[in-house]
């Protein structure tokens, strides 16, 4: 069925995709969800599927001010986020734990290092001595693509900046050391299966 605009002009689907990209590259079913939200949905599949126990750590506040306009409840008025001292998420996936931080950047070309901070890369060194399994998942917005990047490839950056090394992760450094990750329906993003071939290669 045509559909043609107020004006007169007649509607092109293709039109509205940007010349510059090529149309396997849109997924439409995860416009408008945060990496966030697709990592907590993907988690509560994993729960649900029994594949794994993955959660996001809880921010800490310091509340300070609280009324009590009942004696059985307690309304908070004024709190302030504390700085938090680990990473995003952490858990349980076939005997081993997963501990990782997830950034978005609006950047084409790198994810800055700035968007990281001391006591993450600090805490990510900590599991790694305890054999834990750290990792960044790391979105590019622009063109809608999620990378797991070992953190081990972070933490070198991070040290090279501390000796004036660069001060950003290209993009085309992580698409040759990282997994991308694939998006389905269920999980939304299933990041899992990047970890699964992050394994295999340390496995090598």
């Amino acid at each position: 069925m045509a559909v043609n605009y107020p004006n007169g002009k007649k509607f092109h689907a293709e039109s509205h995709i940007p010349k510059t990209a090529k149309r396997k590259d849109f997924v439409y079913s995860n416009r408008g969800m945060t990496l966030e939200e697709e990592i907590n949905s993907s988690n509560e599949h994993y729960l649900s599927s029994e594949k794994a126990v993955i959660h996001k750590k809880p921010t800490p506040i310091q509340v300070v001010k609280v009324d009590y306009p009942k004696r059985s409840a307690a309304v908070i008025k004024e709190a302030y986020y504390r700085q938090s001292s680990t990473t995003d998420y952490n858990g349980v996936y076939k005997g081993l734990y997963l501990d990782f931080e997830a950034k978005e950047t609006k950047n084409k070309t790198a994810i800055p290092l700035s968007n990281f901070h001391e006591h993450q890369i600090v805490h990510m060194k900590r599991c790694i001595q305890q054999q834990g399994i750290t990792f960044v998942l790391i979105r590019f917005s622009f063109f809608n693509r999620v990378f797991l990047l070992d953190s081990s490839y972070l933490i070198d950056f991070w040290e090279n900046t501390l000796n004036n090394g660069r001060k950003s992760i290209p993009l085309a450094f992580i698409e040759d050391n990282g997994i991308e990750v694939a998006y389905g329906f269920n999980p939304r993003l299933d990041y899992l299966d990047a970890v699964d071939k992050m394994l295999e290669r340390t496995i090598k």
